[in-house]
C-alpha cells in the first residue's frame, strides 16, 4: 500500500504549534488595530511576470526559488514568493488609490519559495506583512518600524535591535552600482559563482553575501550613505530624526541592502538578543517606484514581513510560553441510549447559549467519560442517566472536588453562566 508523506519543506502545524500560533495571531491582530492598519489578502497564485517584473531578475527569489508553472490556459502562472507584489497590484487593479491615503494595510499567510529547507526556512512559510502605501514622509518609515517594534516587545522578545540604511533612488542608485562593480571587479576570478553573478547582475547584493572571501571584502566596500543624492539624504536625515525623537535607538548598517530590486530609499532590519545566528525577526523597507513598474500610477510605499515559523522557534528558545488553548468547560456525560438522547440535546443547548461543551461519543462507562472531562480540566461534567431523564435533572460533578448536586435542566444554562 503506498504511504504518503508530505512534501520537503511543508511542514505540518501540529497542535501543540498551534497554542504559539493563536498566541502570535493574537498579538498580530492587537498591534495592528492599534496602529490603525486594516487587512488586504491576496491570492496564492499570481501572474508570474508580476514578481519576475517586482522583484527583480538578478534576485534568488526569481532566479532560484519561485514556483513557476502553466496553467491549462496556457498562462504562466507562480505560487505567491512574497506580498509586497501582490498587495501593489491589488492596489491598482481595484483603484485603492481612491481611499485617503496614507492606506495602511496588513495580511498574513503562506509563502512559497523553493529553497534548501532548514530550522525556521521552509518552502512553504507564512508571514506577517504590513504596508503603507501614498506616504512619502520619513516619519511613516518610523511608525512602520514602531509597529514592528510594538509587536516584538508584545510577543515577548527583549534586547532589540534596530539597524537601518539607505539604498538611494533611481538618480543616485545608479552611480553607486558602478562604484561597487569598479571595486569588486579585481577580485571577480575569485569570487564565488553566486556572486559572481550578483556581480553581473545585481551588484547591490555583493553586501549581503554570506561567503567568507566576498565578506573579507565588505570592510573596505563604498558606502551607499556616502553616495545619496540630496533627496535621498534629506530623507535619511529625517527618519533618523524621527526614531530620535520617540526614543528608538538603531544603528546604521550600510550593508542592509534587503536583496529585492524593488527597494528605494529605507531599509530596515530588526534583531532580538537571546536567538543565537537566527535573530533577525523583521526586515523590510521603501519602495517607491513598484507601483509604477507593474503599471501604476508613480506612488511611494514602505513595508515590511516577518515569518511566523520563526516566531515559533524563537519564543520556544526564549522559554516564552503561550496561554493554553480555551477548552471546553464542561463535558456531558450519559449512560444508555435514552440518556444518550437527551445528551446530544443538553449539548446543543449549551453550544446555542455559548457555553462550551464537549460530547463523548461511542457509548463508553461513565468511568472514561469522567476522565475525559478530567483530560481537558473541565470545570464541570454534567451526568445523565434514566433516573435524571425521568426527573428533568442533571447530576452536576464539580470536577475540582468531586462534589455532585441536583440541578433541573431547565435551569442548567443559568447555573453554568454563574460559575464560569
Amino acid at each position: 500500500m503506498t504511504t504518503y508523506q508530505r512534501l520537503t519543506g511543508m511542514p505540518d502545524v501540529l497542535f501543540e504549534d498551534q497554542r504559539y500560533w493563536r498566541f502570535i495571531l493574537t498579538k498580530i491582530q492587537e498591534t495592528v488595530d492599534l496602529f490603525g492598519y486594516q487587512r488586504l489578502d491576496t491570492p496564492l497564485l499570481e501572474q508570474a511576470n508580476l514578481f519576475v517584473r517586482g522583484v527583480g531578475q538578478g534576485t534568488d527569489i526569481v532566479e532560484k526559488e519561485m514556483y513557476i508553472f502553466d496553467d491549462r490556459d496556457g498562462d504562466q502562472l507562480a505560487l505567491r514568493p512574497e506580498f509586497t507584489a501582490g498587495i501593489m497590484r491589488a492596489y491598482v487593479e481595484n483603484g485603492l488609490h481612491t481611499l485617503p491615503t496614507p492606506l495602511r494595510v496588513w495580511t498574513t499567510g503562506p509563502l512559497f519559495r523553493h529553497e534548501k529547507p532548514q530550522k525556521g526556512r521552509y518552502r512553504q512559510h507564512s508571514q506577517f506583512d504590513i504596508e503603507v502605501i501614498g506616504e512619502q514622509d520619513p516619519a511613516i518609515d518610523a511608525e512602520v518600524i514602531s509597529v514592528a517594534w510594538h509587536l516584538f516587545t508584545n510577543l515577548g522578545f527583549f534586547g532589540l535591535r534596530l539597524y537601518i540604511n539607505s539604498t538611494g533612488c533611481p538618480k543616485c542608485k545608479p552611480a553607486y552600482l558602478q562604484t561597487l562593480i569598479d571595486y569588486f571587479t579585481p577580485y571577480a576570478a575569485k569570487l564565488p559563482p553566486d556572486d559572481k553573478m550578483r556581480l553581473q547582475k545585481n551588484p547591490l547584493r555583493m553586501l549581503e553575501s554570506k561567503e567568507e572571501f566576498t565578506r573579507s571584502l565588505l570592510e573596505n566596500t563604498p558606502r551607499i550613505t556616502d553616495y545619496l543624492c540630496e533627496e535621498c539624504a534629506d530623507h535619511f536625515a529625517g527618519l533618523k530624526s524621527y526614531l530620535q525623537a520617540i526614543d528608538r535607538p538603531y544603528e546604521v548598517d550600510y550593508r542592509i541592502v534587503r536583496g529585492l530590486d524593488y527597494y528605494t530609499k529605507t531599509v530596515f532590519e530588526i534583531k532580538a538578543d537571546g536567538l543565537g545566528s537566527q535573530d533577525t525577526i523583521c526586515g523590510g523597507g521603501r519602495y517607491d517606484g513598484l507601483i509604477e513598474e507593474i503599471g501604476g500610477r508613480p506612488t511611494p510605499g514602505i513595508g515590511f514581513g516577518s515569518g511566523i515559523e520563526r516566531f515559533v522557534i524563537a519564543l520556544r528558545h526564549l522559554g516564552i510560553e503561550p496561554p493554553p488553548e480555551p477548552l471546553p468547560k464542561v463535558t456531558v456525560s450519559y449512560l444508555g441510549q435514552t440518556a444518550k438522547l437527551e445528551a446530544l440535546r443538553l449539548v446543543e443547548t449549551l453550544h446555542n447559549e455559548q457555553i462550551g461543551a464537549l460530547f463523548t461519543p461511542g457509548d463508553r462507562s461513565l468511568k472514561a467519560q469522567l476522565k475525559a472531562a478530567d483530560r481537558i480540566e473541565a470545570a464541570f461534567a454534567l451526568i445523565l442517566g434514566d433516573d435524571e431523564v425521568k426527573a428533568g435533572q442533571v447530576t452536576v460533578r464539580d470536577m475540582k472536588n468531586s462534589e455532585q448536586t441536583q440541578v433541573h435542566l431547565n435551569d442548567i444554562v443559568a447555573w453554568l453562566k454563574e460559575r464560569l
